[in-house]
């Protein structure tokens, strides 16, 4: 019985299951723009199965690749598999069983979903290996996350014009903007370990500028996804409210002061995608 209720726990911590509310909403961002309304009960059940298997399985990858990194980096150490809370062979266990769950979802979705979805677990296998490479590792991640957006409208209509291309870059540059500066934690130690991040490249004061400028691009892309379809002005308000949201983001940390780095990468970002999914339902609804 303990084993029973340890074990989810610990997986749930695994891949950090709460962070899901990043990626998740712009999911069915992109779900209601694509029918400009409110999708089947059994299109948004497959969807959302669909979104926390393919984050379950690339956190996990994440975690199996990094194990010994995170075991040399204080900050990760206690995570579970380098302190021997799971094996690894239990981890592969469930990056299998997540695969399998993200197939099922997958083929109960639009056809041209079943042909794409290689796409998707490609990227979640190179990720974890570009930071030992490439400081691009940021923008691979938010090209990653892009896809939630873009995945959800084709699973819906089996079709993928530019407005789900805009839609998924500016959810691409939002995650890139904020990993950014998550990287900021680690970077003593990814300098010490020889590890590759824009700010061991490019130092504090580029990496806010880099962040700043992804969150333009961010509220610039969701405009032009607007101006592409119908929407009324609650979307506006929504891509306003984003706008507004980013900025206190960047308003509470800077390169002198990283304090409230924590309240900025996790509290704002999950308050920012959920506010726009609600912006989105309300105008799709109105």
């Amino acid at each position: 019985m303990v084993a029973l209720v340890r074990y989810p726990r610990l997986f749930a911590s695994l891949v950090k299951f709460e962070h899901t509310i990043f990626a998740l909403p712009f999911a069915y961002v992109g779900a209601l723009l694509a029918v400009d309304g409110v999708p089947s009960a059994a299109d948004l059940l497959w969807i959302t199965v669909a979104m926390v298997a393919a984050r379950s399985l690339a956190m996990a990858l994440n975690r199996l690749a990094d194990a010994e990194i995170d075991a040399r980096n204080p900050r990760t150490a206690g995570r579970e598999l380098p302190r021997g809370a799971l094996s690894r062979a239990a981890v592969v266990g469930f990056c299998l069983l997540s695969l399998a769950v993200f197939l099922v979802a997958v083929s109960q979705l639009a056809p041209l979903v079943r042909w794409l979805w290689p796409i998707p677990v490609a990227m979640f296998v190179v990720y974890p290996y570009l930071k030992r490479v490439t400081w691009l590792a940021h923008g691979w991640l938010g090209a990653v996350d892009g896809l939630a957006p873009l995945g959800a409208w084709v699973a819906i209509t089996n079709e993928l014009p530019w407005e789900a291309w805009a839609l998924g870059g500016a959810v691409a540059f939002w995650v890139a903007g904020f990993d950014l500066l998550y990287a900021l934690f680690d970077l003593e130690v990814d300098r010490a370990q020889g590890l590759h991040s824009f700010p061991v490249r490019f130092g504090i004061p580029a990496t806010f500028a880099a962040a700043r400028a992804c969150h333009i691009l961010t509220v610039a892309l969701l405009a032009v996804t607007g101006l592409g379809l119908s929407v009324g002005p609650l979307y506006w308000l929504g891509v306003l409210a984003v706008g507004g949201l980013l900025a206190y983001e960047h308003a509470i940390v800077s390169p002198r002061d990283l304090r409230r780095l924590d309240a900025a990468f996790f509290t704002m970002n999950g308050v920012i995608s959920l506010t726009f999914l609600a912006f989105c339902l309300a105008d799709v609804l109105a």
